[in-house]
């Protein structure tokens, strides 16, 4: 490919699909789950499920674990260890840009609020993120929680910095 793509579709679709899909038919075959494959490494479930569909950096160690667990190569995982091009396409995914959209801003108020005096974010590198299922009788929902670490800002230099 020879420019960069525009969407998740043109990216793992047409680029790296074909390679995904053989990881993803491996995993099938084997008949695991997502958890019980991330407990074998050592991961959480939902940051596996994202690298299977290309939109994680796997490191060398976990790829080669996951290789022996699916009895792929390290040809066939390789695809795993490209740093991931990442962006929307679908439905899910474009209506979780809505919930920040609505939401994002009074997050942010609260984690002022709750941390320091305000002066910081929330690290999406020291970050996890969790995906359960609970029951409801009015529908089952779907509980997202997200844990990443608090960074101050930096106090360096002369105000302001």
């Amino acid at each position: 490919m020879s420019a960069t793509p525009m969407s998740n579709r043109d990216y793992l679709w047409n680029y790296r699909g074909e390679a995904l899909a053989v990881v993803k038919k491996a995993k099938a075959k084997k008949g695991v789950t997502y958890d019980q494959l991330a407990e074998k490494l050592g991961c959480s479930s939902s940051w596996l499920a994202s690298a299977f569909d290309g939109q994680q950096y796997v490191p060398p160690a976990y790829a080669e674990k996951l290789a022996t667990e699916l009895g792929l190569s390290r040809e066939d995982v390789a695809v795993l260890q490209e740093h991931p091009y990442k962006g929307n396409a679908d439905p899910i995914l474009y209506r979780l840009h809505e919930v920040f959209d609505t939401f994002g801003p009074a997050i942010k108020e609260l984690i002022h609020e709750k941390f320091a005096d305000g002066n910081g974010i929330m690290s999406a590198i020291d970050f996890a993120v969790y995906v359960d299922r609970k029951e409801d009788p009015k529908g089952d929902r779907v509980i997202i929680t997200f844990d990443g670490k608090f960074l101050p800002y930096s106090c360096k230099g002369k105000y302001p910095w």
